[in-house]
């Protein structure tokens, strides 16, 4: 069993070196997982040295004190590895109660220098348990408890699959607590706990792997199903917007060179907008919406564009607000006598709310977020509200007296504090 062990251990440190050199450089990993892991890694290496240490002390002449001191090292660590676990399983909270309990695992543990509350070495080189020589083995089972209902409550209602890595690294640790209760009279250069350790180290580096792919391949699915709709959008606006000018131009050619002109400015904020990855201040969205409603206004002078902007802090995904817009003037108010649209926004509690209403013709909403409807405009905003933003968008429509669009966007830390629309007031 020595022997065993002895060369069981070698093996382990390989094991530990490669995955040192995995954990740093694999891409998938965010630099705070990678700390924590190689932290990990950090404290195993220091429990596989402290036990051969202690393993060579023990068989030796009597060294009290080295011994002494390389076994309170082996009990202070123990229980850290555990609520190193802690925090990749959830890296957002800080876990004090866990670190509590380790403060108390460590102040028991410095006590053999001067008491034998928890162990002491005898003359004779002999390890003797104290009253209190358990508290190390109930700490590690409180935190591994611990650990298990936090791995069911973060990733349990998710799915099953999520937590069978993390489950089994748990059932490891605990035989290998068992393992070292039930073979500790023989000598065991390298403990059951340790190797456990080591082992569970490795897995949750697997695990950890695996959730990081799933989610690079999640993201990329999404940035590519938003750039599917962004080309669907592209043909919608630009042809729109060129049949006006193309009307203008048989009208009234000196407002159509000066429509061009905004066209100009309308087409380069478009093509801008759709090269945005990610989302844009509400005061930009809104400012190119102004540009595309000049156009509009000059074709369709029965039309009015009225703004209630209450709430500009914000930010939006690229073409949004000006496709809510563009659908209420050509397919709402444009046939009224008197069309009217109201762009307003407001923050109600913890949401920002963006209201496109219009007395124009209204439509039935049934049918309209299915893929055959002709509403791409309204389905592709409202998908992206959704994926970039968490917001919702809702549609209140009445035949004969008008639509309201309400957009609803959850309130951020990092929501912009000074916009351009308040710079411009």
């Amino acid at each position: 069993m020595e022997q065993m062990m002895v060369q069981f251990g070698y093996l382990i440190l390989l094991l530990l070196a490669g995955l040192t050199f995995t954990v740093i450089y694999d891409t998938y990993i965010i630099p705070k997982h990678r700390r924590i892991m190689l932290a990990i890694i950090g404290l195993c290496f220091a429990l596989i040295i402290q036990n051969y240490l202690e393993d060579w002390l023990s068989s030796g002449e009597a060294r009290i004190l080295a011994r002494t001191m390389t076994s309170m090292l082996g009990y202070i660590l123990r229980p850290m590895v555990i609520v190193m676990f802690l925090h990749i399983v959830e890296p957002k909270w800080r876990h004090r109660p866990a670190w509590a309990l380790i403060g108390v695992n460590t102040a028991l543990y410095l006590t053999p220098l001067f008491s034998s509350i928890v162990f002491k070495i005898t003359e004779d080189n002999h390890y003797m348990g104290g009253p209190l020589r358990y508290t190390c083995l109930m700490i590690s089972c409180t935190l591994m408890v611990y650990l298990f209902w936090l791995t069911v409550h973060v990733y349990g209602r998710t799915s099953v699959k999520e937590i069978v890595i993390p489950v089994l690294i748990i059932l490891i640790v605990a035989v290998s607590i068992y393992l070292d209760g039930t073979v500790g009279g023989n000598r065991q250069p390298v403990t059951f706990l340790t190797v456990g350790m080591v082992i569970g180290c490795v897995l949750y580096y697997i695990w950890l792997h695996m959730q990081f792919v799933r989610e690079h391949e999640e993201d990329l699915k999404a940035r590519q199903r938003i750039q599917i709709m962004m080309s669907q959008i592209r043909p919608h606006f630009l042809y729109n917007s060129l049949s006006a000018i193309q009307v203008l131009c048989h009208s009234d050619p000196e407002k159509a060179a000066e429509v061009t002109n905004q066209f100009s400015l309308y087409l380069r904020e478009n093509l801008d907008f759709m090269e945005q990855p990610g989302l844009i201040p509400f005061w930009k969205e809104l400012d190119h919406t102004k540009t595309y409603v000049k156009i509009e206004e000059t074709r369709f002078p029965n039309i009015r564009v009225e703004y209630g902007i209450n709430d500009a802090a914000f930010s939006v995904p690229p073409l949004s607000l000006q496709p809510m817009v563009e659908n209420a003037i050509r397919h709402g108010v444009r046939i009224r006598q008197e069309g009217i649209v109201q762009v307003l926004t407001q923050r109600k509690e913890d949401m920002h709310e963006i209201i496109v209403r219009d007395n124009g013709t209204g439509f039935d909403p049934e049918g309209i977020w299915e893929k055959k409807s002709d509403h791409i405009g309204l389905r592709n905003v409202k998908e992206r509200i959704e994926s970039m933003c968490g917001g919702t968008l809702t549609i209140d429509s009445r035949i004969g007296e008008g639509t309201t669009i309400t957009i609803r966007i959850p309130v951020r830390d990092d929501d912009i504090q000074e916009t351009g629309s308040e710079r411009r007031a």
